[in-house]
């Protein structure tokens, strides 16, 4: 075997790319369990594409057969019911995994320098994978699929002069129709898949230029042994690979038992009314986009006008861009921030909670005020974080990690 290896490594450099990204590449020896989050984003994307391929297999890309393949899937096909509940279950999870590994990069400061192109290219995947969900979401041809993708692609139609022609141009037609559902396929199978995986290969190789982070903000690399190994570091493979295969296993768990107990999750991981065929004639009496997008859509429709509602909606998202130079705390984790950064955090956690809960109900006039009340809140968290991370007081952070 070690001969084979020799062979391979000769031609192709395996063993050294195994070592430098994985057995000698040293990670910070205080990781916590936000830390999971990386690695079971990396198991659910490889799930979507194995789920999704098989799924193409038997799916139809035209309004006539698309809702019938599905149920085709579902009943005919020997476990195509197991394959979908994965495949939508997995859209999910990728967001929950998503979001919480955002949220660790936000506590921790894995944003600040020198990691800003990691966040960067962080939030590239993250617009794709909003991009891929929304495609996606109208491959059923169900009653809430096909009037939320016409809802959302009516949006770009208030931008002025060229809107109505990007709104053509988008759906391939002049409502969504047979057209829009074969591009949205090819976007979503094809496309999107593709610029993923090239900006997950990015991302990993760019944190691995730089270095992880860890909880307390502390950089590793700069106390190192004779040997040029941190001091505060530990091989990432057998001790994180171990570590991560335990939470992967737990991660497993909890997947399969809402896959067998309840893939629907109430309506919010498969809503009850693309149960029913698209029909173009009947608008539901409530259009919603899946619950990963509506803190998205609560901006949007906390704006009474249209085109200010769009702006703010896509500013709601590229605010995120902007982050490793609105922050001007000059310590990384929240651990040493002042208390104006974690109060400010925990607010703005609230609001973004809320706002995707008012997502998923019927606007009424008090849902509407508290829509626009957490809009506030969320871009004020954004706006005033240059003022209050530059001038509160923070803790003194150690030269070394202690634990």
């Amino acid at each position: 075997m070690s001969g084979l290896l020799n062979w391979i490594d000769a031609r192709f450099p395996l063993m050294t790319t195994w070592k430098k990204h994985i057995s000698e590449y040293y990670a910070p020896k205080n990781f916590n369990f936000f830390y999971f989050f990386g690695s079971l984003a990396t198991i659910v994307l490889i799930n979507q594409l194995v789920t999704g391929l098989w799924l193409t297999m038997f799916y139809t890309p035209t309004a006539d057969g698309a809702f019938d393949s599905v149920e085709y899937i579902m009943r005919d096909v020997n476990y195509g019911w197991f394959l979908r509940y994965m495949h939508s279950t997995g859209a999910s999870a990728f967001f929950i995994v998503i979001y919480l590994h955002m949220f660790r990069s936000v506590l921790y400061g894995s944003y600040q320098k020198p990691r800003e192109l990691i966040w960067l290219i962080g939030m590239v995947i993250f617009l794709l994978l909003l991009a891929e969900a929304f495609f996606g979401y109208l491959l059923p041809w169900g009653q809430m699929s096909y009037w939320g993708a016409q809802v959302i692609t009516s949006l770009f139609g208030a931008i002025p002069f060229v809107g109505d022609t990007l709104v053509t141009w988008l759906r391939g037609d002049y409502n969504v129709a047979n057209a829009t559902l074969q591009r949205f396929f090819a976007l979503h199978v094809i496309g999107i898949p593709l610029l993923l995986l090239v900006l997950v290969f990015l991302h990993i190789v760019a944190l691995h230029k730089v270095g992880s982070n860890n909880p307390e903000g502390i950089e590793i690399k700069k106390n190192l042994d004779p040997r040029g190994i941190p001091l505060d570091g530990i091989p990432f493979h057998p001790y994180y690979t171990v570590k991560d295969a335990l939470g992967i296993m737990v991660f497993l768990i909890l997947f399969f038992a809402i896959i067998f107990f309840t893939p629907e999750m109430g309506g919010y991981f498969l809503e009850h009314a693309n149960f029913v065929p698209a029909d173009p004639m009947v608008t539901p009496d409530h259009i919603a986009p899946v619950w990963y997008m509506t803190p998205f859509y609560t901006i949007l429709r906390a704006i009474p006008n249209k085109l200010i509602g769009v702006i703010a909606m896509l500013s709601s998202i590229l605010l995120l861009f902007f982050m490793p130079w609105l922050d001007r705390s000059p310590v990384r984790s929240m651990r040493y921030k002042g208390y104006l950064s974690r109060w400010a955090l925990l607010i703005f956690l609230i609001s973004f909670v809320t706002l995707g809960y008012l997502g998923t109900v019927v606007v009424t006039p008090v849902r509407q005020y508290l829509a626009q009340i957490c809009t506030f809140i969320y871009f004020a968290y954004f706006i005033l974080m240059p003022f209050y991370t530059r001038y509160e007081q923070h803790l003194e952070v150690p030269e070394r990690i202690s634990r």
